[in-house]
């Protein structure tokens, strides 16, 4: 994921249509300025000028919002989603049906359950209780001359979230985006729209019952695609894109965007097994990384082994992961201890396969793992197992990925399970924000300088 980035540029010439941004006005629509946008485009302009410029007036009443109102407009949501499960349910049940042909792990994506409903709603009320993150006073200091300096945190403003599949984006953006002071509009992939504007339906509810401004929060009232093409163009409308989604949405942001992005493009994430590991734990931790849930960014796509204990582990983190359902590609080295595995190819290690699929090698030491994962990874996630502490801060030291772990599943790269609550994304890049980005990460930050009467000399 890039934080705050400008968007990607080649060495190609640009298409002859192309042409590169200009300063914009604040109040002139994006649209207006290219004229060889389609009817469609304009309409979707349109619609996102109307929705953005009522988030930009939402935006300034929730950045001075106390944190009991957001706070009250959270635990409401909470309350509407329990209530209208069953409305919720029923719109999902119609999501799935009209999408017969997806895959197993994008459907569990899509998929919502009673027990999924309610992770969404304690989620809510875990950000409501956090602390409010505005106005908080990061750093303070006093200048030789007198001045006393604050860097104080404040929202960014309106954020525009680009997601796929997964409805239940829809309220943990939302929550985090309140919490933070932020407005946000909500563009879902057209296979979840029924569910997200279910969702939907109870954040507003919530708004509306702490008497925040409903604009606060928005879904896009149209699945076409030209949507995300307003979006991406919005300059001084939106102030920060949140894609998350494949890695086809993703690079699609990253080249088209005029509007500073944060995303990742992939979560080609890695288990290491070094050959001081418990073998018990070792194979604890790689079940749940691989299958807890396949289609999650920080799911292992890759298991790295020392050679020193391969021979006896490998063949019993095969058998647990074959019980599991699991298939496997394999390197020479690996083969050579289980005969059966496929084989695999130089593109099997650079593949997020989001599914029953695991990528097998065998290293010779932290050194070893540490440069595959520089070669083939994507900064995501990465985790070692061992008791060797000084093998466990070499490869932690090692790695440039956002999140490291030690003796745990890379499944925790998840912004609850570091007590964010939610999160509204992963960030890989090297701007801004790294790892889960929460309410804090959806700050920036001014100064206040207070002075007793000084002059610049």
């Amino acid at each position: 994921m890039v934080a705050s980035a400008p968007p990607r540029t080649t060495a190609s010439a640009p298409p002859a249509s192309f042409r590169f941004p200009q300063p914009r006005s604040r109040d002139k629509p994006p649209w207006q300025e290219d004229p060889l946008v389609n009817a469609i485009a304009q309409d979707a302009a349109r619609q996102l000028e109307t929705a953005a410029r009522a988030a930009r007036a939402a935006a300034g009443t929730i950045a001075r919002a106390p944190a009991p109102a957001k706070n009250a407009a959270l635990h409401a949501a909470a309350a509407a989603l329990r209530a209208r499960i069953e409305t919720v349910l029923a719109a999902n049940a119609a999501d799935l049906e009209a999408a017969p042909e997806l895959s197993a792990a994008f459907r569990d994506r899509l998929t919502l359950t009673p027990g999924r409903i309610e992770a969404m709603a304690t989620g809510l009320e875990e950000v409501a209780a956090l602390p409010d993150p505005v106005g908080r006073v990061l750093a303070e200091w006093t200048r030789p001359n007198g001045l006393t300096i604050r860097r104080i945190a404040q929202p960014l403003g309106v954020i525009g979230m680009i997601f796929e599949s997964r409805p239940n984006v829809t309220a943990d953006a939302a929550a985090l985006c309140l919490k933070s002071g932020n407005a946000v509009i909500l563009r879902g992939g057209s296979e979840s729209t029924r569910s997200a504007t279910a969702i939907h339906a109870c954040l507003v509810e919530g708004l509306r019952a702490a008497g925040l401004p409903e604009e606060a929060v928005q879904v896009a009232r149209t699945a076409d695609r030209a949507f995300v093409g307003a979006m991406l163009r919005a300059s001084g409308l939106i102030d920060l894109i949140v894609p998350r989604g494949g890695k086809g949405l993703v690079t699609r942001v990253m080249e088209e965007a005029r509007v500073p992005v944060l995303a990742h493009a992939e979560g080609l994430c890695h288990t290491y097994i070094h050959a001081a590991a418990d073998a018990d734990m070792a194979r604890s931790i790689l079940a749940n990384a691989k299958m807890r849930r396949t289609g999650v960014c920080g799911a292992t796509e890759t298991l790295l082994i020392d050679n020193a204990i391969a021979p006896a582990l490998l063949p019993l983190l095969i058998a647990d992961l074959r019980s599991l359902g699991c298939d496997f590609r394999a390197d020479e080295r690996a083969r050579a201890i289980v005969a059966d595995l496929p084989p695999a190819t130089e593109q099997d290690f650079a593949t997020e396969w989001l599914d029953a699929t695991l990528s097998v090698k065998v290293v010779d030491g932290v050194q070893d793992a540490v440069a595959h994962i520089r070669r083939y990874g994507s900064e995501h996630t990465e985790a070692i197992v061992t008791q060797d502490e000084a093998a466990a801060r070499a490869f932690l030291d090692g790695i440039d990925s956002a999140v490291g772990l030690w003796n745990a599943s890379t499944q925790f790269c998840d912004g609850g399970e570091f007590g964010f609550g939610a999160e509204i994304g992963i960030a890989t890049g090297r701007l801004h924000a790294r790892g889960p980005v929460g309410v804090e990460q959806l700050c920036t930050y001014r100064y206040h300088v207070i002075g007793t009467g000084q002059t610049r000399p």
